[in-house]
């Protein structure tokens, strides 16, 4: 069957998401110092029992991650003291989303999604909170699903199955793109469509199914479609 649709994972398929990361969560830590300074040294180990107490009473906000943090940060500040907890923690969450998109794409990335969208439809299936609209790519795309906004995550092919009728076609003409052996990989191959490997770091495959494709550079991915195709 041709090849209609290809979609996207965004974290480490299009840019490296560590460094952004661990610089969002300093932003965010100096920002708390300054504006709440009764939450003292923010303590990872605090957080993270804040974090198992919410799951445990809001399993619901697992796949929710902005939604997540923002109630964690809430729990966190309300247990300092602060009156308005939840004001601030909206203002926390505003500070750590803005760093979190101070990223750094590959540098084939762009002229990648170029490439293509000249012969399929483009779209976004991911599990994280950065959002393509915000650094200025969200044009390249038909549509954009995230985990968040329906609660379901990948490997789930039920995500997958929904970004095929967004796009408008059936398993057999899509192609997913992504750097997760289970997420991208088996969660889009298990939902019918094919699956290329971005394996930058040359790593050896594990898994029970191999990728249908695997490249080492986005430049790469429109000879691969074709050869796909």
């Amino acid at each position: 069957m041709t090849i209609e649709l290809i979609t996207f994972d965004l974290d480490d398929t299009l840019w490296d998401t560590a460094p952004v990361i661990v610089s969002a969560e300093a932003v965010l830590r100096d920002w708390l110092m300054e504006n709440a300074p009764k939450l003292g040294v923010v303590e990872v180990g605090h957080f993270q029992a804040i974090r198992e107490r919410v799951l445990s009473e809001e399993p619901q906000l697992k796949h929710r991650i902005s939604a997540l943090r923002r109630r964690i940060l809430f729990h966190a500040l309300h247990g300092a003291g602060y009156a308005n907890a939840a004001a601030l923690a909206d203002d926390a969450f505003e500070v750590f989303i803005e760093a979190r998109h101070a990223l750094h794409l590959f540098p084939q990335a762009e002229p990648t999604l170029i490439a293509l969208a000249r012969d399929y439809t483009l779209g976004v299936v991911t599990n994280g909170n950065a959002d393509v609209r915000r650094i200025g790519l969200g044009h390249h795309f038909k549509f954009v699903l995230c985990a968040e906004d329906i609660g379901i995550a990948k490997p789930d092919a039920r995500l997958f199955h929904e970004a095929l009728l967004r796009g408008g076609v059936a398993a057999g003409a899509a192609v997913h793109v992504g750097d997760h052996p289970g997420d991208d990989i088996a969660g889009a191959q298990l939902a019918g469509l094919r699956a290329v490997w971005f394996n930058p770091g040359g790593k050896h495959w594990d898994g029970d199914r191999a990728p249908d494709a695997e490249i080492g550079c986005l430049s790469e991915l429109p000879a691969v479609l074709k050869a796909l195709g």
